[in-house]
């Protein structure tokens, strides 16, 4: 036999393996349930009330799922859904930044870099259908169909699932599949009463307001509508099409979390918390309850063939009030802060092992399981493994080198729908995620760049990952676009701290530090730094500043108890501050649950306890603010100040109390 012929045989058996492997894969179905809690769902689950997740449980494989910080979902989900982190696929906010103009528009599929799991199905000849997928729009050609993120907000317009007027990129792929979906599609007027009824405890006049992300009644119909939408679209294409791979999409249960997060099985509240408590307390609950039946129904819809995914990107925790009460009045849970590293997953059915435990595993293990799954390789390009110890057949083995041919175009077409894009950055300014400035228009034709906070992103990205050099590159850049900007160089001294560089990140924290008294993260890195030279009062000095003006800040009280054995920034000097500081946590309670009277008048007898404890002012402040009373919150600031002369935040807040006309700004400082 010739030599050449004789080589052959060996890759011959390899791809007759490979072929073999991909008979034996099945369909895979992935649902992915944003900002679901591992501990939330194991409290239900222990009660009963979601038996379709502790089936999962009993008969498939679990492990709570590491996500990778920042904990924002585009950025997640599209890690999820490539298997590379957000180095690699690029998208590295909610926005970019379009081409020409600068304008924020909301992250999309042409500024993702590599492929994700719907485009390598596809070329390897399977069918598949996305649903509600994070950065989906506009949708690519696939083999079968993709129902893209902006679906949720086209439905808010009179046009409805349609493509927009005059052509350009539709909601669908195929865009006829619009059509055909529609009648599926809930817009949030359509939930009354009766579907609301379980979630929230609402009037007749309430629910009769117009759309308005801000309402928080509104927007959780919207989230609620949306999530109803998905899954019925989901359950749809799976059951008539049969793709080979299907991923499904719901975002409700963050959006109620975010909220109402903070009222989930609260009790003795006061006030308006109590007022909160009785229209909304029971809404996150019932979204578990909601995605409980939500599975079963994918569950029923499943053959002997189907291997079930399930997820979530992150945890959250409920349940806790806001350390500063005045930062709940309008229900939201700011931003990430309340975000867990930690979410779920589970594998269920088809090859998956029955009370398999899964060990340790990382949002980026997802693709190349799911690859696996199918028969198909991961590639080594792919930071993560396949998930072999839940997996009845092993099926990890086989990589490629990369399933990248180029680089992502990141244009965007000149026809993107503008309306869309104000209600998409509209929903995440409500939530916190953005600032007020964020605003959105037609993404002209060109290549969007990364927004500045991407930017920012990648760089902390690059720090947690030890690339320190390339940390500091990135930070530098930042600086020199935005050199007014004090988190930026307080990053950069961080970094600078890191390659042990100490002479110039503590010049760079006096800059950041002048350019903003109350940056807890500037006192922070400067006491790291002055530790690590042996200096250790100065050192503690700065940790309880930087605890004076965040007392939650865990970094700081972790090192002031590590040096001085307590995290307290105002020991009692005698007996009677010891009763007044007491009464200062009994009022600190009771304003946190919303018993504004109550905390007041345990202020009164502290004050009467000790009259120069300077902790007594700073909580007579926060309470005459929510309580009406402007002019008693200055009076009270003004008191701790003359305690206290070089205390910044109580300076800031009196300002800013002085310069609102009508007492409509926040007063900070609340532990």
């Amino acid at each position: 036999m010739h030599p050449r012929l004789l080589a052959l045989v060996p890759a011959l058996a390899l791809l007759l393996a490979c072929g073999a492997r991909r008979d034996e894969a099945g369909r895979v179905l992935v649902l992915g349930l944003d900002g679901l809690d591992p501990e939330a769902v194991d409290l239900l689950m222990s009660e009963g009330r979601m038996p379709n997740f502790a089936r999962l449980r009993q008969e498939g494989a679990y492990g709570r799922l590491t996500s990778q910080k920042p904990l924002l979902s585009p950025i997640l989900w599209t890690t999820i859904a490539t298997g590379k982190g957000p180095e690699q696929h690029g998208i590295g906010h909610f926005v970019a930044l379009a081409a020409g103009t600068g304008e924020e528009i909301p992250s999309s599929s042409r500024q993702r870099r590599v492929k994700a799991l719907w485009n390598l199905a596809s070329e390897a000849g399977k069918t598949v259908a996305t649903v509600g997928w994070w950065a989906t729009w506009p949708p690519e050609e696939v083999n079968g169909f993709v129902v893209s993120d902006h679906a949720a907000y086209h439905f808010l317009f009179e046009e409805g699932l349609t493509a927009p007027a005059g052509g350009g990129a539709g909601n669908t792929y195929p865009p006829e599949l619009s059509a055909r979906l529609a009648p599926l599609m809930r817009r949030p007027a359509d939930l009354g009463a009766e579907e609301l009824a379980p979630y929230v405890d609402v009037s007749a006049a309430e629910l009769a307001r117009p759309f308005d992300f801000a309402d928080d009644l509104a927007h959780f119909r919207w989230a609620l509508a949306t999530a109803m939408s998905y899954r019925d679209v989901g359950l749809a294409l799976w059951r008539e099409d049969k793709p080979d791979l299907e991923l499904v999409y719901i975002e409700g249960i963050d959006s109620a979390s975010h909220l109402f997060g903070h009222l989930f099985r609260a009790a003795e509240l006061g006030g308006e918390l109590e007022a909160q408590r009785r229209k909304f307390g029971r809404a996150v609950e019932q979204m578990y309850l909601f995605a409980d039946r939500l599975l079963g129904e994918f569950l029923d819809a499943m053959d002997e063939r189907t291997t079930l995914v399930v997820l979530s990107d992150h945890g959250f925790e409920l349940g806790r009030l806001h350390d500063d009460p005045s930062k709940t009045r309008d229900l939201r849970r700011v931003s990430e802060r309340f975000h867990r590293l930690q979410g779920i997953l589970y594998l269920y059915g088809h090859r998956v092992k029955r009370h398999a435990r899964l060990d340790a595993p990382s949002i980026l293990d997802v693709t190349p399981t799911v690859l696996a799954l199918l028969g198909q390789p991961a590639a080594r390009d792919m930071p993560g493994r396949v998930l072999g110890e839940a997996l009845s057949a092993d099926l990890g083995g086989l990589r490629i080198a990369s399933y990248e041919t180029a680089p992502g175009s990141a244009a965007i077409p000149a026809t993107a729908n503008a309306d869309v894009g104000r209600a998409q950055l509209e929903h995440l300014r409500s939530l916190g995620y953005l600032g007020a400035e964020s605003a959105a228009g037609a993404a002209p034709e060109g290549v969007a760049t990364l927004s500045p906070q991407a930017e920012r992103n990648l760089a902390a990205i690059s720090f947690q990952a030890g690339r320190y050099g390339e940390a500091e590159r990135l930070y530098r850049r930042l600086v020199a676009a935005a050199p007014e900007d004090a988190a930026l160089r307080t990053s950069l001294a961080g970094t600078l701290g890191a390659l042990g560089r100490y002479d110039e990140a503590l010049a760079m924290l006096e800059r950041a530090i002048a350019l903003d008294p109350l940056n807890v993260e500037a006192y922070h890195n400067r006491a790291v730094i002055r530790e690590r030279r042996g200096e250790v009062e100065p050192a503690i000095a700065d940790y309880r500043r930087a605890l004076r003006y965040q007392p939650d800040y865990e970094p700081s009280r972790a090192a002031l108890t590590r040096l001085t054995g307590t995290p307290e920034l105002h020991a009692p000097a005698s007996a009677a501050e010891a009763r007044a500081a007491a009464l200062v946590e009994e009022a600190s309670v009771a304003a946190r649950r919303g018993s504004y009277q109550a905390a007041l008048e345990l202020l009164v007898a502290a004050e009467r306890e000790a009259p120069d404890f300077v902790l007594t002012y700073q909580y007579r402040a926060n309470v005459a603010y929510l309580m009406g009373d402007p002019e008693a919150a200055a009076a009270a600031l003004e008191k701790a100040l003359e305690l206290e002369p070089d205390n910044a935040l109580f300076r800031a807040n009196l300002e800013r109390l002085r310069a609102a006309k009508d007492g409509g700004a926040a007063v900070d400082g609340e532990r």
